[in-house]
């Protein structure tokens, strides 16, 4: 039986006072098991990139828990905080955000300058995989757009995270360079058993997935798996595409 490496309890996040109160999340409830791929689905403003940013502690959660392997990362403070932060999990974010006076190189091995590690010595095992090795001495401004996503993908993975957080990791690529950065994040996932939390609005993207949760007004409405070994991407996609429609009116609307 799969470990949860992740458990989200009762989690609740408002923004503003009184009559100008925005519940962004309402008691939402989930967990993710270790090695798991797990795709996070919703409409604008239902709360998924609202978990995510509490699950990384980039927002603090109104009331609830969040747990990483039992330990309630409510409670991290200091240089615990900075090592869950740093070692624990991985941000994989839209927009790269690489540091643009740094080269491939340098922003890959930050995490490790920052939390003191020696050079990792998975380094070169990433470089290898997910193909970035011409442009470790270029800066991000030198990049496509695809290079950038695969260097700040190998940023997330230096130090070896529990879990990966990714947020609409495909959002600001091309379809090719989509398909080849979720092929990269199936392959960690099958192969190097690497948990991965995502975030997405992209029903190709979800496919790659093994268990879609779909968020509504803050909370799960509903859940779907992939039935392994058996069912082929290309049907849970069709899935998905059916779910969406029938609960949000249409892909085109509003994931």
């Amino acid at each position: 039986m799969q470990k949860k490496i992740l458990e989200v309890q009762s989690l609740y996040k408002a923004y503003g006072r009184n009559e100008n109160t925005t519940n962004a999340l309402n008691g939402l409830s989930c967990s993710v098991l270790e090695g798991e791929f797990l795709g996070i689905m919703g409409s604008s403003g239902s709360g998924k990139t609202t978990l995510l940013n509490c699950i990384a502690t980039m927002i603090r959660p109104s009331n609830g828990r969040i747990l990483l392997n039992g330990e309630n990362i409510g409670e991290f403070k200091g240089k615990k905080l900075a090592g869950y932060r740093g070692n624990k999990i991985g941000y994989l974010f839209q927009e790269f955000e690489l540091l643009d006076n740094l080269t491939g190189r340098e922003n890959i091995l930050l995490p490790a300058d920052i939390h003191g590690e020696e050079m990792a010595d998975n380094f070169q095992e990433l470089v290898d995989y997910l193909e970035i090795g011409e442009v470790l001495d270029k800066f991000p401004s030198q990049m496509s757009g695809g290079q950038k996503q695969r260097v700040a993908a190998a940023r997330a993975l230096i130090l070896k995270p529990d879990i990966i957080l990714a947020d609409e990791p495909t959002g600001a690529l091309d379809s090719k360079n989509a398909k080849s950065m979720m092929d990269k994040l199936s392959g960690l996932n099958q192969w190097n058993h690497s948990t991965i939390m995502m975030v997405t609005h992209d029903a190709n993207a979800a496919s790659y997935c093994s268990r879609i949760l779909f968020i509504q007004d803050g909370v799960i409405f509903h859940e779907l798996r992939r039935q392994l070994p058996g069912e082929a991407q290309h049907d849970f996609y069709e899935r998905i595409i059916s779910v969406m429609a029938q609960l949000g009116g249409g892909s085109a609307n509003v994931f």
